[in-house]
């Protein structure tokens, strides 16, 4: 399945990523979801659906409700993308680290 949506989108808001906090703990219906939050059911169903669209939850049908799982190996986007940039810092903060050193020395 091509997702169409960008993670980083989704993990940006607040609810959402509460939703997939609640998700990694156990499969949730949508009225289950809705219940935890201060805004309707059909915001929460965008929500759900976002988070759908770029693969960070699936959606099963049992019966008449929807059931939401999270996928969180979709998360690994996310990591590699900061672990790019964690690198580059942890360089940074040797070299800062090895100058000082040799600074104190003098």
């Amino acid at each position: 399945m091509t997702h169409t949506r960008d993670i980083f989108q989704a993990i940006a808001d607040p609810t959402r990523r509460q939703i997939i906090g609640m998700l990694a703990q156990k499969s949730l219906n949508v009225n289950a979801i809705a219940k935890e939050f201060a805004i309707t059911r059909q915001a929460v169903s965008l929500h759900v659906q976002l988070l759908n669209d770029c693969g960070l939850i699936t959606i099963r049908q049992q019966g008449r409700e929807r059931y939401c799982e999270a996928k969180l190996e979709k998360l690994k986007e996310v990591t590699d993308w900061v672990d790019q940039y964690r690198k580059y810092w942890d360089n940074q903060f040797d070299s800062l680290e090895s100058y000082l050193a040799k600074i104190q020395k003098k």
